[in-house]
């Protein structure tokens, strides 16, 4: 039986939700093996990950840099000089934390941190979340000494001998619903037991094409929507432009907000997930990841705005397994809400969607990298080199 022993960590990466909830369940993983294990979050100043980090109980420190825009914006030439920085930095917080061991999670924050780690002989492992590594993560995986995947086929990108499927970490709340579970989700959001319920997620930041579907479907009289109660998750972002729409169309339809609950961010995803009878969402690995771990029936609509459309891929993979329903970016606007109305009132393709997702869950993906953290110290310490 393995020995945990006290350990020094960096976790870097972040941006969005989508890397930050791996990298915390990463580092609780690490804490529960070993309360002893100190642990520090690197990221990127001004993203959310400078708030979440903290408020989970973990320190952090933000680098400046940043990621170029594809469009032609002056930022690009603040570029070099926010890299320069931040490699600086990142070299100076290695040597005084001293770690044993640096894990990224993706983004743009890990590629600093990481790099000037494989520099000062630390160990690093990479946790790549997509069915397309990331131009990151392809980079350092060439030397990192493990890269923990959720998809088959990753030699693609990685040393084959160095690949180990783990499966994405995520939030331990997310379990399938029971019963009891259900009853205190509807209750939560002051639901209807007798209605069919909707949960549209656009990810951490919101999803301009998921709320431009909702406000569309919601002006054309929310054909199809008869019995059905919606949580809408709009996103921060675009909160204060769904209140004065949301307010406009409440003078016409007298049922409105008592039907459609929406949140710039959902903070007891666990109960929104037990609430809701299928769910759409953007395709983010974590996202498919939690959906696979909560047994839902999901709509996927890969968000076109990522490097090598990577959502479509995750998408794609639970497709092909009968898992889900995709309807593209483009198509949604037209199409998405028919879809999703449609298919609330199929109980049968509704229960096998949840079946075939189920059976995709990987619930210890943390438990299975922190073993792979461990392995690497154990390669280390003994000189070994897999």
């Amino acid at each position: 039986m393995r020995s945990y022993r006290p350990i020094r960590a960096i976790i870097s990466g972040g941006g969005t939700g989508g890397h930050i909830f791996p990298a915390l369940s990463i580092a609780d993983g690490l804490k529960e093996v070993c309360p002893d294990t100190e642990i520090l979050f690197v990221g990127a100043e001004g993203k959310m990950e400078m708030e979440k980090v903290p408020a989970a109980g973990y320190r952090i420190m933000g680098l400046p840099v940043a990621g170029l825009q594809r469009n032609l914006s002056p930022a690009n030439l603040a570029l070099p000089f926010k890299v320069m920085k931040s490699l600086s930095m990142a070299r100076k917080i290695i040597r005084e934390f001293r770690p044993d061991i640096a894990i990224g999670v993706g983004g743009y924050a890990s590629a600093p941190l990481l790099w000037c780690a494989e520099r000062e002989g630390i160990p690093t492992l990479i946790q790549e979340q997509n069915g397309f590594a990331g131009l990151t993560n392809r980079i350092l995986g060439k030397k990192a000494g493990c890269i923990c995947v959720a998809y088959e086929g990753m030699e693609r990108f990685f040393p084959a001998d160095r690949i180990v499927i783990t499966g994405n970490p995520i939030r331990k709340d997310i379990v399938p619903a029971d019963g009891k579970m259900k009853e205190e989700a509807l209750e939560f959001y002051g639901l209807d037991p007798e209605k069919k319920h909707l949960f549209i997620m656009g990810g951490s930041l919101g999803s301009g094409t998921l709320n431009k579907s909702m406000m569309k479907w919601i002006s054309s009289g929310r054909p199809g929507g008869e019995g059905m109660e919606v949580i809408w998750q709009c996103g921060k972002y675009y909160k204060s432009g769904i209140d004065s729409f949301m307010k406009e169309a409440a003078a016409a339809d007298a049922t409105l907000e008592k039907d459609i609950r929406y949140f710039d961010f959902i903070r007891r995803m666990d109960l929104a997930y037990a609430a809701a009878d299928i769910v759409i969402s953007r395709s983010g690995a974590s996202s498919v990841s939690e959906l696979c771990a909560a047994h839902k029936a999901v709509i996927f609509v890969p968000s076109p705005n990522v490097a090598e459309d990577h959502q479509t891929h995750n998408a794609a993979a639970l497709v092909r397994k009968d898992a889900a329903l995709l309807v593209t970016d483009a198509e949604a606007p037209e199409k998405l809400m028919e879809e999703a109305c449609s298919l609330i009132r199929n109980e049968e393709a509704i229960r096998k969607m949840e079946k075939n997702i189920g059976e995709l869950a990987r619930t210890d993906a943390a438990g299975a990298i922190v073993e792979q953290v461990y392995a690497i110290l154990d390669r280390t310490n003994t000189g070994e080199k897999k």
